[in-house]
Order: structure tokens, then sequence, then C-alpha cells
């Protein structure tokens, strides 16, 4: 009899009211009439299927699961695939295919660098160098992580360059003196990992797929090309804008605190010294990691090299930490497989999005209410659409649904593609509310030091700034560095 009474106390009734709000979200959509198609400027109509109106009920449902956690991340994911396959919105093979597709073992070779690093020790021989050179001042311990990360990601995929700095912060933390409690300290380091690691990403086409992609879908819209050192020369600036002022960001939101960490300088480096020379395994999983990314920055440049999947090639440090025997099978114990599945439904909800038409219908209705206003106004609809897009959906798609639209309105208000593109670039690498965004969001989420109630609830205050930098570049700072805004002028 007590553990029915115990039982019925325990019931979180928050929770399950944000679960059945999902539900209903769901039913209201799916079980509702048809629904206006929307028309593009040149008359073209886009309507909303069956299939379509479903995918958008999966979508409401899962975003909603998500942002308040009424079930584990992961299995909000196993429920988008159970939906679309259950109510025949896509069929369960390309549902559930989109699992394991190659973006998705990307992020699950990223996580296993990071796990070869923490096991070998490098992360703690990095975490304590650093800690000498940035010192005891908490505020300079963030700057030094984000201004480490924000740099990777120039080099590397911004997913590789946070699953391998996300033990270094582990490390970190573990000297700050808390043990596992959370702290101001703990949400900023990891959040802000993942919110630079976003920003970083956006100044080379080596930090993430997007960049390239959407260089080659503006090729063949527009019919011209936007060279890497092109895309650097606009982006390099707002990127670390973006980056300095999230650091201003986190000391005001999420303050440690303590101001200094005492002796932290002496005590890194007498653990520095203990941990020895470098081990075979921690040389080995240097040289494996930097094969692979040596060979990634490559593919551009060499033409063999190219029609290989960056996926495969990230895949091959994974074999090679088990040939080598760095990793064994106990390892795979260790793999946060809930992180993997928040992924593996995320590209699931885009791909049902896109492939529905869903997602070209929502972009049609919003951009045809802008295609009469201030050119202004107009650009950063699109920076606003892309940046709300890329939090549930791949941001190649995002960038995808939109520039179709917004490159043939653009011309009637006398706005230039460029700006329309590097806009869409911008706002697609930064998505701050959800975990599904980014990968370094959902890597981030690993530490347990926030939840998703709460990354989605500073995300707000943190887009209202991307937002801002945004029409900064726009209106001052691109034309400034010789971008054309607009095509009179």
């Amino acid at each position: 009899m007590s553990n029915g009474i115990s039982g019925k106390a325990n019931i979180d009734w928050k929770k399950m009211g944000f679960l059945f709000l999902g539900v209903a979200l769901f039913a209201v959509v799916y079980w509702s009439p048809v629904w206006p198609d929307a028309v593009d400027p040149m008359g073209k109509h886009f309507p909303l299927s069956r299939e379509a109106k479903g995918a958008l009920a999966v979508f409401l449902l899962a975003g909603t699961w998500w942002v308040f956690e009424v079930v584990p991340i992961g299995i909000t994911s196993l429920a988008i695939g159970v939906l679309q396959a259950m109510f025949l919105i896509r069929s369960a093979r390309d549902a559930f295919t989109d699992f394991m597709v190659p973006s998705v073992m990307f992020i699950f070779a990223s996580i296993m660098i990071g796990l070869v690093f923490t096991k070998t020790g490098l992360t703690r021989r990095l975490a304590y160098k650093m800690l000498v050179i940035v010192g005891e001042k908490t505020s300079m311990i963030y700057l030094g992580c984000f201004v480490v990360t924000a740099a990777l990601t120039h080099i590397m995929a911004h997913t590789a360059v946070a699953a391998t700095i996300y033990p270094l912060l582990v490390s970190i933390y573990s000297l700050y003196g808390e043990g596992d409690k959370k702290t101001k300290f703990g949400k900023g380091l990891f959040i802000g990992m993942a919110y630079v690691a976003g920003a970083g990403s956006i100044v080379t086409l080596l930090g993430a797929a997007r960049g390239a992609v959407a260089l080659g879908f503006y090729k063949d819209i527009v019919g011209t090309d936007i060279s890497f050192f092109q895309l650097t020369w606009y982006m390099f600036p707002v990127g670390w804008i973006m980056a300095f002022l999230l650091w201003g960001f986190f000391m005001v939101f999420f303050k440690p605190e303590k101001k200094v960490i005492p002796g932290l300088r002496d005590r890194a480096r007498r653990l520095n010294a203990e941990l020895g020379p470098l081990t075979r395994n921690e040389i080995m999983a240097t040289l494996i990691v930097g094969a692979c990314i040596v060979t990634m920055a490559l593919q551009p440049y060499v033409s063999f090299l190219q029609p290989i999947n960056k996926t495969a090639i990230i895949l091959v440090s994974t074999i090679l930490f088990f040939i080598t025997g760095i990793m064994d099978i106990d390892d795979l114990e260790s793999i946060p497989w809930n992180i993997i599945l928040l992924f593996a439904g995320a590209m699931s909800i885009g791909n049902c999005l896109w492939q529905t038409g869903a997602a070209n219908w929502m972009a049609v209705n919003w951009l045809v209410m802008f295609q009469n206003a201030n050119w202004f106004v107009f650009v950063m609809s699109i920076a606003f659409f892309v940046m709300m897009m890329t939090n549930f959906i791949m941001n190649v798609a995002a960038i995808a649904i939109s520039l179709p639209v917004a490159l043939v309105i653009a011309p009637y208000l006398g706005v230039a593609s460029e700006v329309i593109l590097f806009v869409a670039l911008v706002t697609a690498g930064m998505p701050f509310l959800l975990l599904v965004g980014a990968a370094p969001n959902a890597i981030a989420y690993d530490s347990k030091q926030f939840t998703t109630g709460e990354f989605f609830l500073y995300g707000i205050p943190a887009s209202v700034i991307l937002m801002i930098v945004t029409g900064f570049a726009v209106f001052v700072l691109w034309p400034l560095m010789g971008m054309p805004v607009l095509t009179g002028g």
C-alpha cells in the first residue's frame, strides 16, 4: 500500500503536462482540415499534403518534448521515427534509415575521438598546460577555453572540436573544487563551448559541411563562385565578434562563483609534471587523429581525396583505435548513445520536413510576408527564419529551403545575392536554442551541468545578440569590407 502511495506522489505533473501538450499539438495539426497552399512571388503553388502536415505535427511534438525533456532526449528521437511509420508520413525504411546516415556516424566517430583523448590522458595534459598559461582567474579560464575552441573550428569540423574540447573542460572543471555539483561556472564552461564552436565554425569551409554545400548550391542558382578566402574575409570578423561577445554574455549570465581558484596554476604545473613523458597510446592517438584531420583539410585541394566522404575518413580513426589496442570492447559501453540517438532523430525529422514539402511550405509562407518590406527587414527576416529552422533541422537543409525563395524575391527589393548567402550562413552556424541544432550542443549536454530547458532559456538572449551582430554586419561591417549589399550601389 505504501509503495502505491509513494508511486503516486512521485508523478511529475509538470512533465506529464508537457508530454500531453506535445501529443495534443500533434493531434490538432495532424487531424486538422486541409491548409491553404503557399504561393511564391512567381505564382508557383506549394501545397501542404497530408504527409507534409503530418511532418509538421511530428515536428511540434518533438520540439515540445526536447525543450521540456519529458522523456530522455534519445527516446524523443525514437518517437520521431515511430510516428512517421505509424501515421504513414514516410515509410519506416526512410524514417529509420536516417538514424544511421553519414552525418550521425560522423558524430559517433567524433565522440570516439573525445573518449580516446580522455582515456589516454591527452586531455588532462592539454588542460593542465592551458591552465598554466591562462592562470587562476575564472574569467580568463572562460576566455582561454573559448578562444581555443573557436580557433580549432577554423581547421577542423566543429563536431570533432567539441568532442576533443569536452573532456578537456571536464578536466578543468574537476579542479574547480565542486565535484559533480551544478554551478554557474560549469554551465558557462560547457554551454559556452557549444556556442563558441558554432561562432568559430562559420569562418572557414573546414568548420562545418554547411559552408561548402551552401556555396555549391549558390553557384547553381546564381551562377557565380564564392572562393574559400572570400568566405573567410567576410566571416572572420563576424565569427570573432560573436566569440568575444559570448564571453561577455557568459560573464554576465554565468558569472563564476569564484573569481579566482587559488593555487590553480601551481597545481596544474604539478599535475602536468606527474603525468611524465608522452605514453605510447598518447602518441598513437595523436598521430591517428592528426592524420584524419590533415586528410579532411586536404580534401578540397587533392583530386583523388575529393570523392571520399568525410565520415569514412574520420571513422578510420575509430577502427584504428581498436586495431592498435588503445580502446577495447568495454569502451563501447561508455559511448553516450542518448546523444547519438538525439542526432539520429534530428536527421529523421529534418529529412521528413524536406521530403514531404513541409519545409518549403513554411519557407515560402514566411518569406513572402516580407516581399514588399524594406530591404533590411527582408534580409533580417531570412536571418531569423534560418536561425529558427537550424535549431530543428540540419543547417544545410535550413539554407537549402530558404535560399531559393529569398534569391527570387531579392532582385525586386534591390538586394544583392551575396548578402543573402552570407546572412544565411552566419545564422545557420549558431543554433543556440535546442540541443538538436548542432552536435556541440548535444556533446556539452553530456556534462549534466544544465537541462534542455535552461539551454533553451539562455539561448533566447544569445540569439538576440546573434541577430544584432548579423544586422550590424549587413548594415555597416560588410559594406565597409566591400560586399555589395544593394544591387544599385
